[in-house]
This record gives structure tokens, C-alpha cells and sequence, in this order.
């Protein structure tokens, strides 16, 4: 097949060595900070934030949180041109709501006047509240529709990535307490270009189940 869709999807892997020399350019940060605050969420919550890890100084603190397990992952936050965690809203409340509200009338989609009934969405994050106000199966649901989002937006800019879910998520969160402020990291993506002869996953064959084993049409 010879869309440009599928060619983006073909090209994409998850990559094993990264070239240190090589860094992503801000035009194209620009594009891919842009593109992950334009994903998808649930009544449009946005239950997310970011922490784009690059400066020397955050690195080393990122690689303390492999002491303990997954060192595998950790030359990745050297070699990267950036490494990008992605965190959820543990317990997202109507007051978190109010900010996608009031931005919506800000930018024009609402009027000022139906602000309170535009609070009819928040129903869906009410169903997703336990009784101790947790709603974390839910925003991390969310967050990984931006990862997508995210990954196919790299792969169209042709730039390598890395989901990594293999991190210390105690320490990652203990280390970065302060800019995460309340959200809980459980993913991080590394971004950047492979490196021309040591990343043995850029040229093997790309597998999948077969269509008919995943798709059915009724």
C-alpha cells in the first residue's frame, strides 16, 4: 500500500541506539509540542502535562531513576535529543475542568453565557471517580492517546522514538515531584535519529498479526 499514512507507519520503530551527535531541530519541537497538545482526549479533559527532559542537568537527574531497574533504557536519555514524560492527572476534578471550560470560551467555542452547562461533559469523569477520588485508570487511558498521536506525528516528521515504559516510576516521580505537581509519570518517550550502525531494530522487517486475525466486519 502506498499512502503516505501508511508509509508513516511502516517507517516507524522503536529505537535501540540513538546518535548523540544528532538533535531535533526547535522548528520541528515546535511541531511536535503543538501536535501532542492537539490530541484526543475524553470530553476534551486534556488530563495531562508534559516534561520535555534536555538539559544537561535533567538528564543526569533521569538517569539516577535507573539505579535500581531498567538500565537498559537509561543510555537512551543521553543519546536522545530529548526525552518527553508524559504524565496523568491522578484525580481530576471539576476545578480541572473549568480551565478546558474557560479556554473554550476564550477561544471562541463557547459562549460566555452557557459556561455552567457546558459542565454537563464532566459527568463521564464523575463515572470514572472511585469513591476516594481517583480517576487514574481513566487520564492514563487519555495519555496514551496522546502517545499515539505523538509517535505517528514523529514518524511523519521522520524522527526516531522510543516509547519507554520501562522506568522506576517511584523514583521518577520522587526526582521530578516538583515540576510534575501532582501528576503521576508511568510512560516517557525518547526522541531523536538512530544511530546509523548500532540501532539493530531500524532494518528488520516490521511484523504484525494479520488483518483478518484482528479485524472483523459485521
Amino acid at each position: 500500500m502506498k499512502h503516505e499514512i501508511i508509509k508513516d507507519l511502516l517507517w516507524r520503530h522503536s529505537t535501540k541506539k540513538y546518535d548523540s551527535t544528532k538533535k531535533v531541530s526547535d522548528e520541528d519541537l515546535n511541531i511536535i509540542y503543538k501536535a501532542i497538545s492537539l490530541s484526543a482526549s475524553s470530553i476534551n479533559s486534556q488530563p495531562w502535562r508534559f516534561i520535555v527532559i534536555e538539559s544537561q542537568e535533567a538528564r543526569e537527574r533521569m538517569s539516577r531513576t535507573f539505579v535500581n531497574k531498567y538500565q537498559f533504557n537509561q543510555p537512551h536519555i543521553f543519546d536522545s535529543s530529548q526525552t518527553i514524560l508524559f504524565a496523568h492527572n491522578p484525580k481530576y476534578t471539576r476545578e480541572n475542568y473549568a480551565e478546558v471550560v474557560d479556554k473554550g470560551i476564550e477561544d471562541g467555542r463557547t459562549k460566555p453565557e452557557d459556561r455552567e452547562s457546558a459542565f454537563a461533559g464532566f459527568f463521564f469523569a464523575e463515572l470514572n471517580t472511585d469513591k476516594n477520588g481517583d480517576t487514574s485508570a481513566w487520564t492514563k487511558a487519555q495519555l496514551y492517546l496522546a502517545l499515539g498521536n505523538t509517535l505517528h506525528t514523529l514518524a511523519r516528521l521522520r524522527i526516531d522514538s522510543t516509547p519507554i515504559e520501562g522506568l522506576d516510576i517511584e523514583l521518577v516521580n520522587q526526582e521530578f515531584k516538583r515540576e510534575l505537581d501532582g501528576y503521576q509519570c508511568e510512560v516517557a518517550l525518547a526522541i531523536g535519529y538512530s544511530h546509523p550502525t548500532e540501532d539493530y531494530n531500524k532494518n528488520m522487517v516490521k511484523t504484525r498479526r494479520s488483518l483478518e486475525r484482528i479485524l472483523l466486519k459485521i
